[in-house]
């Protein structure tokens, strides 16, 4: 058996749902979903995604303020390029990514805010309206957020 992985599931239509999962493949149309409050497990379409969340923890820190944008972060890291995703719910996630390829259904994202709850979140390609990397995702974070955490 694998890991179970913390995972915050939310879907296109904007549900959402917290539990464990032990086998999430990005190359796999479906996975299960222990639910956080118990019951049998959930099958888990990913064409019916916004993203996967792969959490710290179920609560995170409500108090804490997430920062947008890249804190002036270098281009590239272990973690990949910069990538800045915007959802179709205009949403935007800011972070690294060495496995985004224009045409494949998802990517694995690393935020670039590290001290945010969220480990490593797996974007689906049919949620997103601009995906932009390098250069082109500071232009696009610093058009959205207008403000001192653009750049």
């Amino acid at each position: 058996m694998g890991e179970h992985n913390k995972v915050v599931v939310r879907y296109r239509n904007g549900e959402i749902l917290k539990g464990t999962t032990q086998d999430f493949f990005p190359n796999r149309p479906v996975f299960h979903l222990l639910p956080l409050n118990g019951g049998q497990a959930l099958e888990v379409r990913t064409s019916e995604l916004k993203a996967v969340f792969f959490v710290k923890d179920f609560n995170g820190h409500p108090e804490r303020q997430d920062v947008p944008g890249f804190l002036a972060a270098p281009g590239t890291v272990n973690q990949g390029r910069k990538i800045a995703i915007r959802f179709q719910d205009a949403e935007v996630i800011c972070g690294y990514s060495v496995t985004f390829m224009p045409g494949r259904d998802g990517f694995f994202v690393f935020p670039a805010d590290t001290e945010g709850n969220n480990l490593r979140i797996y974007v689906l390609s049919a949620a997103t309206s601009d995906v932009k990397v390098g250069p082109a995702a500071e232009a696009l974070v610093r058009t959205l957020l207008k403000g001192p955490y653009a750049a």
